[in-house]
């Protein structure tokens, strides 16, 4: 299970922050964030975690405990305070729900919408210039990209970033002028169907880097 551990110098950061938050040091709790984390990454059914990390039901628990009490949204505030904004990445992600996803009842909204995929959520994300997810907005799959697109900007964007870069679909006038006020470069292709074309302009070695 070597790969799938946080090594030492990893867990004495992350347990730093994590007393930062209030999260109890109990007993196995470097196995415990472990084996939320492996979830993370693998996907599969809690049921199926390895039994390295302890009993799946514990870890399921303490997991929705602090997605119900925002410590997840705490730690990721922390972890990404220093991050590198010289260059803005933004995009969109469909995420496809389950078939049964939309009976499940829950006091928690979801974010499940009816798209031409079906029943699925859109993660919005942006990620700085080393590639590190800083800001993550979760929707119905229906909502278009661009939409979300000024408060990804806005939430992020800072006197030392120089370019916001996304691809076609956030080219918008609107979303430019959303950059443009902050004195940043977009670098946003424009549609294919545009009368303006930005083809000769375009820091395509910056937009390849997406």
């Amino acid at each position: 299970m070597t790969r799938t551990k946080l090594n030492d110098e990893h867990w004495h950061k992350l347990f730093i922050i994590l007393r930062q938050i209030n999260v109890y040091n109990k007993p196995n709790l470097r196995r415990t964030v472990e084996g939320m984390l492996y979830r993370i990454r693998v996907g599969c059914p809690w049921r199926d975690l390895p039994s390295y990390f302890g009993h799946w039901s514990r870890i399921y628990h303490q997991y929705r405990y602090w997605r119900k009490t925002g410590k997840w949204q705490k730690l990721m505030k922390i972890v990404t305070a220093n991050y590198d904004s010289e260059w803005l990445f933004i995009d969109g992600s469909v995420v496809k729900a389950h078939q049964h996803s939309s009976g499940v009842a829950s006091h928690l909204d979801e974010a499940i919408g009816k798209s031409v995929a079906g029943n699925s959520s859109k993660l919005h994300l942006v990620v700085d210039a080393c590639g590190n997810p800083i800001h993550i907005e979760l929707t119905g799959g229906q909502v278009h990209d661009a939409k979300m697109a000024k408060t990804l900007i806005d939430s992020t964007i800072n006197n030392q970033t120089k370019a916001v870069i996304a691809d076609r679909g956030y080219d918008s006038s609107d979303i430019r002028e959303c950059i443009f006020k902050h004195c940043t470069e977009s670098v946003i292709p424009v549609k294919s169907n545009s009368k303006n074309s930005n083809n000769d302009t375009l820091d395509w070695y910056l937009y390849r880097c997406r």
